[in-house]
């Protein structure tokens, strides 16, 4: 499982807002291209973004499934990998002091072709796409706070 944190100039309802907006997932969620639909249900559990991944022509439609929610502190994810498999997500919104939320975000590759990769070159992988999704995130939710 690949792990990594950032600390948000925002309080964790303000980041929550923008994990709720699922028309939101495309823009800070680094692959993804485009949302096509969300489900008016998001985020709660069951509930379903349809987005793209990669650019035209070469973009795969997908969806992403919300495994488990508790508003304000944390969204479990599942997320199609198209032909690659699947991944479980985790997001995690600890309250720090001034008003400052730290984002937890964890993945795991589970299904595929996908998950036989080791795991240092998952993180390798992951990472970097994983601390620049949780950057657009925190600007997000400062922006929308402001």
């Amino acid at each position: 499982m690949v792990e990594i944190s950032r600390e948000v100039p925002a309080p964790p309802d303000a980041v929550y807002r923008v994990l709720a907006d699922g028309w939101s997932y495309g823009s800070w969620v680094v692959g993804n291209s485009r949302v096509r639909q969300v489900d008016e249900s998001w985020p709660e559990p069951g509930s379903r973004i349809h987005h793209s991944a990669g650019v035209w022509p070469l973009r795969i439609n997908d969806v992403t499934v919300v495994r488990s929610v508790e508003p304000e502190r944390r969204l479990d994810l599942h997320a199609e990998l198209w032909l690659f498999g699947s991944a479980e997500i985790r997001i995690t919104l600890e309250p720090l002091d001034s008003g400052r939320t730290r984002v937890v975000m964890a993945e795991e590759l589970t299904r595929g072709p996908a998950r036989l990769v080791p795991g240092p070159l998952q993180t390798l992988a992951l990472w970097p796409r994983n601390a620049e999704s949780l950057r657009r995130l925190a600007d997000i939710a400062v922006g929308r706070e402001a």
